[in-house]
Formats: structure tokens, sequence, C-alpha cells
């Protein structure tokens, strides 16, 4: 099923309901994560506080273009919840920080989707959000992240040599022996 564009100079311009969904998972991302980050500014003090405080303020303003993009588009916006489960509950900044970097690895993901959606003008929002939360993620925790959205590895990737080949075992000659 297709709506029209509301408010919107492309009226003509079909909208599916696949990209209305995708906004509105995610809007609920970004109310998980205001909540999120005002449980971490809570129990921050100090410069992680006023990072976190960023954050939460970073959040609030996607999540309310998000709602506005739900709405031009003829959806519903997804209602906050009253609560929302979290990994763990911080009791320190350094614990503040860690659950801000774990927020925004989720939120990634979310806008990582988001990105794959028909509508060209939420893809490009899409991306341009993704870019925001990967810079703020490594303010918060300073490892690059090769694919921002895409898991951590548990473990690294193997090596690109054969285990039993005879070049995946060091020679005596690069160990000195």
């Amino acid at each position: 099923m297709t709506r029209p564009h509301a408010s919107s100079p492309r009226s003509a311009q079909p909208v599916s309901d696949a990209a209305v969904d995708a906004l509105n998972k995610a809007l609920a991302a970004e109310h998980a994560a205001v909540y999120a980050y005002g449980l971490a500014a809570a129990r921050a003090s100090g410069t992680v506080r006023e990072r976190i405080t960023g954050g939460f303020n970073a959040h609030r303003a996607q999540r309310d273009r998000l709602r506005a993009l739900v709405v031009e588009r003829g959806g519903t916006p997804a209602e906050a919840q009253p609560a929302y489960a979290v990994p763990f509950t911080p009791g320190s900044s350094a614990q503040a920080l860690r659950l801000a970097a774990q927020v925004e690895d989720g939120v990634a993901a979310v806008y990582l989707e988001l990105a794959a959606v028909a509508d060209t003008d939420v893809r490009r929002y899409a991306a341009q959000v993704l870019q925001e939360v990967a810079v703020r993620a490594y303010t918060l925790r300073p490892e690059p992240t090769a694919l921002p959205g895409y898991p951590r590895p548990e473990s690294p990737p193997p090596s690109a040599k054969p285990s039993g080949s005879p070049s995946a075992a060091p020679s005596q000659a690069q160990d000195g022996g």
C-alpha cells in the first residue's frame, strides 16, 4: 500500500508503508535513546555529564524530526514507552559513557536499516544521521568502528591464510631462530 506525501511539493509521489514503518522503527529507537541518555546523564558528572547531555539533546532533536517525517508521510508516529530495558544501570561516569556508547551502536543499526528504504529523502536523512551517530559514538568510546551499525565481531577475523599451509606458521628466519 502507498500513501501520497502530505504537505510535500511532490504530493503525487507515493510513500510506501515500508518507509513509514522504517521511520517509526527509528523513532522508537530514538525514544529509547532519550530514555537511556537521561539515565546516563543522571549518573554522570563533570565533563562526562556535559558530553552525555549533548547526546541526549541530539537524540531529542532526531526524535522530533522523525516524528515530523512520519506525519509528513501520512503515518502515525510511534509513541514513547513509560520505560525501556537498558543493558545495565550505570553507577559512575565511566559506566554512563559505556551505556551511551552502547546506545549509539544500537541506534546506528536502526539508521543503517533506514538507509535501505526506497524514499531517497529518507535514505539521505538516514545516512546523515548515521554519520552523526558514528562520530558521537567515537567521542564516547574512541575505538573506530569499521561499519557503524553492523554488529562488532566477537573475535578477530580469521587469517586469510589456511591454517594447514606452510606459510601460515612463521619461518625460523622470521623468528630469528
